[in-house]
């Protein structure tokens, strides 16, 4: 059988052919169409390839147009993807303005069949405009006839995204990029790794838009997502990459364009590793990195795979890296051990801290996203074997924080809802008081445990 590897148009891009493509999101409110405007010409001058913001609803249509409007104006033709969670209608009336609509399409209606009909009218609306569709499908928003079928797993992610496509395929419909994220980067890899032998098998391979989602910020939302997108990309799967910070979007780009100049066909990029000291299954690794965080993405690169993989089971670096004021610095055993640490908590090997799941803030998002996460890490940092969420909205939180233990949702208004698992055991806390509250529960529940 003829394997198609399909090339898709989005704006003046292709994606697919062995350029890997970095792009980002905005966190402002697309109806503050100034704020949106100057976010999008900074994430396009910082090297995203795409921008993707946030359609909540039909009222928002009329915000993209004039953003696409004064964009063009501008001078920056950088394509825009319209972000749409359940409405296929609000998907129907931004898909003319945009290059690329991002859509879940079974959140579009809990009966199946009707959902394919509206993703099939979708289709007949993109293709008339040359709007491509990218199929996102987060781990935990799965649906309930998916995992009664296959549970909340990486296959039941894989086969989620191949019904949607058999179907883009029955309608003629081929412009389609594919997404299967997860914030547990062991999840998100075997999902690729799954969808992708099924593409094969099926003879139609779509580019794949990859990431880890909700992975946090800092040194461990950097190391996370380098570990999960590199397993995928030094494997050759992957066409374009997102990675979701909970930080300003424009800190998203570097680490991005790293793993995309790593990795697409024909790179040249050069890795500062010097020397490697095999013990048994355990690594000793020498670095003469460019700067900190260069260090950080490289050794995540280098090492996260064997460990994601369990080819090794530990690990630590010695060597030095350039200062802010270009002077060497050792790494000596303190910035070895917590290296090792948060490389092998990003790789789920070893748990030294919580685990923090923290979606990057989006249109949707009602509160100080930021500032809340770091405060709950502050106050949770001794609970080692805890997994907390932090989520921007009611809209995925629930559904994307499928491995936490608490969570801490916005619901807009100043209000915030805690979860204990998937449970709402609080709801309307003022954001002035839920940290206290979140504190409170998981201390009494850990209390009741011992």
């Amino acid at each position: 059988m003829e394997i198609k590897n399909r090339i898709v148009k989005v704006g003046n891009l292709s994606i697919g052919g062995g350029k890997i493509l970095p792009q980002s999101m905005c966190n402002t409110h697309t109806s503050d169409v100034d704020a949106t405007l100057r976010q999008c010409l900074a994430l396009s001058e910082a090297g995203s390839a795409l921008v993707r913001i946030t359609v909540p609803g039909p009222r928002e249509v009329e915000s993209v147009k004039e953003i696409k409007r004064r964009l063009l104006a501008e001078g920056c033709d950088v394509p825009l993807v319209a972000d749409i969670h359940f409405s296929s209608e609000t998907a129907i009336a931004v898909a003319p303005f945009v290059e690329k609509v991002r859509i879940n399409p079974g959140n579009f209606n809990r009966d199946h069949a009707e959902a394919c009909r509206q993703f099939s009218t979708l289709a007949g609306v993109c293709r008339e405009n040359g709007t491509a569709i990218r199929i996102g499908l987060n781990h935990g928003s799965l649906g309930e006839r998916i995992t009664s079928l296959y549970g909340n797993t990486p296959l039941a992610m894989a086969e989620a995204a191949m019904e949607w496509i058999r179907l883009a395929v029955d309608n003629d419909f081929f412009d389609i990029v594919v997404s299967l994220k997860a914030s547990n980067t062991v999840v998100m890899v075997e999902a690729y790794r799954l969808l992708a032998a099924k593409m094969a098998e099926y003879g139609h391979v779509f580019p794949l838009h990859v990431g880890v989602t909700e992975a946090g910020n800092g040194d461990s939302g950097r190391i996370k997502s380098c570990v999960g997108i590199s397993a995928l990309l030094s494997e050759g799967i992957g066409d374009t990459v997102r990675v979701s910070l909970t930080e300003d979007p424009v800190n998203e780009i570097p680490v991005a364009d790293y793993l995309c100049r790593r990795y697409s066909s024909g790179s040249q990029l050069e890795s500062s590793l010097s020397a490697v000291k095999v013990e048994g299954r355990s690594i000793r690794a020498t670095y003469h990195a460019p700067s900190r965080e260069r260090l950080l993405m490289e050794l995540s690169c280098d090492f996260g795979k064997r460990l994601l993989d369990k080819e090794i089971d530990d690990i630590s670096f010695d060597g030095d890296y350039a200062g802010a004021d270009g002077r060497r610095v050792e790494i000596d055993k303190s910035l070895s051990d917590y290296l090792a640490d948060e490389l092998l908590q990003a790789c789920r090997r070893r748990f030294y801290r919580p685990e923090y799941i923290a979606c990057p803030g989006c249109g949707r998002t009602m509160y100080d996203l930021q500032g809340a996460f770091e405060t709950v890490k502050k106050r949770t940092a001794h609970l080692k074997n805890t997994v907390i969420a932090v989520m921007g909205c009611v809209v995925n939180g629930p559904g994307e924080m499928a491995d936490a233990d608490w969570g801490y949702v916005g619901e807009g208004a100043h209000k915030v809802s805690i979860y204990h698992g998937r449970t709402p055991v609080l709801r309307h806390v003022p954001d002035t008081e839920a940290i206290d509250r979140l504190v409170e529960l998981i201390q009494e529940s850990n209390a009741a445990d011992n």
